[in-house]
Formats: C-alpha cells, sequence, structure tokens
C-alpha cells in the first residue's frame, strides 16, 4: 500500500487496518492534519487519511440530533444547524490559529477525538455530554458501534464516550451522532476593566453564582486584551457573556451589572462586538502563532474554577497567559525553554490540582516531556490494558499521547 491511505468507506479502513496488522505496520490517523502538530511526534508506517468519509448522513432538527461522517468538516456541519437556528452547542475549539495551520479545517472526528470544548463549557458541559454515538474500526480490523441516535439510551457500556479525548489511539471513527440544540437568539457581554488576576477570578466567580445564566467567563490581562478588537480600551479585561431570548438578554446583563458593583470601569457589548470577541477566545487567538509569541510554547491547564490564578501564581511571571471557564482553563506561553517551561508548569499543577497538555512546542521537546499529563502507575496500568483491548498490536496512532501507548 501507498504511504498514505485514503479510504472511500469503512471496508476500506478496515482493509487498512488488517494490512498494518499483517505487515506489523502502524497507522496515522488524520482527517485534515490541522492537529498534527499536537501530542507527541507521531511514530507510523503509513498514513490513514479519512477526509474522503464526509457528509451528513442525518439530522432531525425537532430531534436535536445530527450524524456524519467522521471526515466532515466542521464548518459543514455548522452551516447545517445555523439553517435551522441551531448549533453544537459545545462550541468546539479551531486549533489552527495556535498550531500555525489554516483556519476552518477541523472535522468533527477530530473534533471529538481531541475533546475540544469551548466557552459555553462552564453551562452546557464537555464533548462527551453531546456525544450519542458511533461507529468505529478497532485496531484488530473489526467494526464495533456504541450508543444511538437518542439523548437518552441504555445500551450498556458507552464506548463513544472512552473515544472521545483518545486522539485516534483506540478506533477509526467513521460515523458520529451528536446532540444539537438551539442556537442562542442573542447575546451581549458586560466587561470589566482594570481587574488583576485574584480581582477577576472573585467576580467571576461571583458572576457564575448568580442568577442571571452566565454562558462565558474570561479574564486577558491588559497586553493581550490589546490584541482584540472590540474592547474598546487596553485595560486588562474580564468577560462575562449572557445569551438567550432577546428579551431577556438586556435586563440580565444590567442585573448582573449591578450585583458586580463597586466595580467602576465596565462596558456592555452588543451581540455583533460580542460573538467574534468570543470566537477569539473559544481559538486561544490571543496567543496564536501569527503574532509575537509564535516562538513561544504554548500549555493547555485545566483546573477546578477558581483556581486559575493560583496556577498563574506559581508560574514564571515572564509568562503569557488569560483564563476562560470562570478561571477553569488557563492558556499559558511561558518563555522558549528547552523542556518549553514543562518542570515549572507540572510543578504549579500538581501543587494546585488539575492537568496540563503541551499544545505547541518543538518535535524535541515533544518527544522528550510528557505532552498530556502523566498517569501514575494504577491509571497507566488500566490506560495500556484499555488500549490493549481496542488495539492489541499498536497500530492506530502509537505514542501520540504517552510513550508505549
Amino acid at each position: 500500500m501507498a504511504d498514505t491511505i485514503k479510504p472511500r468507506d469503512r471496508n476500506d479502513i478496515e482493509a487498512a487496518v488488517q494490512w498494518a496488522l499483517g505487515g506489523g505496520k502502524s497507522l496515522e490517523i488524520v482527517g485534515h492534519g490541522s492537529k498534527r502538530a499536537l501530542g507527541r511526534p507521531s511514530q507510523h508506517d503509513a498514513t490513514l487519511d479519512v477526509s474522503a468519509l464526509s457528509g451528513v448522513t442525518l439530522y432531525e432538527p425537532q430531534e436535536l440530533v445530527l450524524s456524519a461522517k467522521a471526515g466532515t468538516p466542521l464548518a459543514e456541519i455548522d452551516a447545517v444547524l445555523a439553517a435551522q437556528g441551531q448549533a453544537l452547542a459545545f462550541e468546539p475549539m479551531d486549533y489552527g490559529p495556535v498550531l500555525g495551520e489554516p483556519e476552518g479545517q477541523s472535522t468533527v472526528g477530530g473534533v471529538i477525538a481531541a475533546n475540544l470544548s469551548g466557552p459555553r463549557r462552564i453551562k452546557v458541559g464537555t464533548v462527551r455530554d453531546h456525544f450519542l454515538g458511533l461507529i468505529a474500526v478497532s485496531g484488530r480490523g473489526e467494526t464495533f458501534k456504541s450508543g444511538g441516535r437518542v439523548v437518552k439510551n441504555v445500551t450498556g457500556y458507552d464506548l463513544c464516550k472512552l473515544l472521545a479525548g483518545s486522539w485516534g489511539t483506540l478506533g477509526v471513527m467513521t460515523d458520529i451522532t451528536l446532540k444539537v440544540l438551539p442556537q442562542p437568539e442573542a447575546e451581549a457581554t458586560l466587561v470589566l476593566y482594570g481587574l488583576n488576576e485574584r480581582e477577576a477570578g472573585e467576580a467571576m466567580t461571583k458572576a457564575m453564582g448568580s442568577p442571571f445564566d452566565v454562558s462565558g467567563a474570561a479574564h486577558l490581562p491588559d497586553y493581550l486584551a490589546a490584541r482584540l478588537d472590540g474592547l474598546g480600551r487596553s485595560d486588562a479585561a474580564t468577560l462575562l457573556r449572557i445569551e438567550g431570548i432577546k428579551p431577556s438578554v438586556a435586563p440580565r446583563i444590567e442585573g448582573l451589572e449591578r450585583a458586580l458593583r463597586p466595580i467602576h470601569a465596565m462596558a456592555k457589548l452588543d451581540e455583533r462586538a460580542s460573538r467574534p470577541l468570543w470566537r477569539a477566545i473559544r481559538d486561544a487567538r490571543p496567543l496564536a502563532a501569527d503574532t509575537e509569541v509564535g516562538a513561544r510554547p504554548l500549555w493547555r491547564i485545566s483546573t477546578a474554577p477558581g483556581q486559575g490564578c493560583e496556577i498563574a501564581a506559581r508560574i514564571s511571571p515572564a509568562s503569557q497567559l488569560f483564563f476562560d471557564w470562570a478561571g477553569g482553563l488557563v492558556w499559558v506561553a511561558p518563555p522558549a525553554a528547552p523542556d518549553c517551561g514543562a518542570a515549572a508548569i507540572r510543578r504549579a499543577v500538581a501543587e494546585v490540582g488539575g492537568h496540563a497538555t503541551l499544545v505547541r512546542g518543538p518535535a524535541a521537546a515533544r518527544a522528550s516531556v510528557d505532552v498530556f499529563e502523566p498517569v501514575g502507575k494504577a491509571l497507566a496500568g488500566l490506560t495500556k490494558r484499555v488500549k490493549e483491548s481496542f488495539d492489541p498490536k499498536g497500530v492506530l496512532n502509537p505514542g501520540r499521547m504517552w510513550a508505549g501507548v
């Protein structure tokens, strides 16, 4: 077979995996390749390009369910949903800008495999909460199915949840079914200016505990806020988003403003200014590869909401960073170093709690440091057993997440 295999359907994928098994080969699994530079450097003999498996195969707007082939561009799915006033509520991130790739290259399979949840995660949950079912080919060359086309199903072990965030190491997804939700009719953002990290953390916590149903909470220091259009000034900016039916948004924004007083420097952004701002936060554009920080490594740290400032305080002050998920997600670009700042970041995460992923870094560093959060002995053993159950010969994306897995 050629170095790049481009299957047309599920049977071709089975044949490719069986070829790899028979020849002791390994396969790199890609859609459009937009996240190839994330993870440990690939160790493979051939590339399995599933981008030809594309298209929406079922869409029932009244049932809030959509099925599509794994290689379907996310932009195509967004367009289909938008025509019916619906959307993927988990607001998946586009990694293109931070990895120096064109935007808009994500596929639905890549979004699931990378477990990408955006700013609305604090309100609607993660990708896994919206992932209803799949059809996939295991590393044994066998097709399996999990889940279904209903929001509630009791079909036994929910294997589809296991494949979310597995980075193609357990199976090659061919068909995916997702729960969809109505697109918010309107939105607005309340901006608090000039807060330091701790003050911003307190304000975001208070906002999330308010009755105003905040759907996005982020904080950018002044040097990153200045890189975003629409904020009106270059001070540090704490952003609080409210979404819903049009008549409810304005009074909720006003109520939130009253609840957060006596913070004096505030501004309200309408929908036209709010939407592109939150897309930029979703895609970590303030730390994108096409800015002067592109030479810096980039880390994604997930912790308990409100704990982000505790982690930030333990990281080098020369780092550039901002917060999403009300402080539960920290994007950190430390100064360039051979280990990409791994020692300091792992230490901070160990002290506070959470997990860190190296999103952007040179191949040499990604080969020598843990890209994904290191796991303890018991979890490492479980991870290995799961991998062996799905892919006993290590055919699929070997070593992408951890060495030997």
